[in-house]
């Protein structure tokens, strides 16, 4: 069974937007790296061909590992109920030990960046704050122990 992407419009769009990039402009580029490098003769000993090489195995993978993306893609629309947390929520969270805040975002798992703050929904975190209202604690399963929230507020 093949893995299901959670994307948000934008993100899909940007994919989309990626693919038709590297299929069109990248790749020519990359041919004529690929056909200057054979110009420089013998192969065995060609470094700028076995790099254009290397690049067109790069751009391929790409290409392919979006395409899977969007075959199993799977359109995340906008959490609509305004009382509690769900995809596309900012929230900020206070952590009852340390009483540190911090704010993240929740969004799909190709979406996710937690050094930038968006956190995925099948994160701990994720999972643990999705249905809840500001003033709710959750508790976070993580690798280190359990960690105790307060959400402070969320946006939509």
């Amino acid at each position: 069974m093949a893995k299901e992407f959670k994307l948000s419009q934008s993100h899909l769009k940007s994919l989309e937007d990626e693919l038709e990039y590297l299929r069109t402009t990248r790749e020519k580029e990359v041919a004529e790296m690929i056909k200057e490098a054979r110009s420089f003769g013998d192969l065995s000993e060609n470094s700028e061909y076995d790099e254009a090489k290397n690049e067109q195995g790069k751009l391929y993978a790409r290409i392919a590992e979006i395409e899977n993306i969007l075959a199993h893609a799977t359109v995340i629309e906008e959490h609509e109920d305004e009382n509690t947390i769900g995809m596309g929520t900012r929230v900020t969270v206070r952590d009852e030990d340390t009483g540190d805040e911090d704010t993240f975002e929740i969004v799909g798992s190709q979406e996710a960046d937690p050094l930038d703050g968006r956190v995925s929904d099948d994160s701990p975190f994720g999972r643990a704050i999705i249905g809840h209202r500001t003033g709710d604690r959750v508790t976070v399963e993580a690798p280190v122990g359990q960690i105790h929230y307060q959400i402070v507020s969320f946006t939509k």
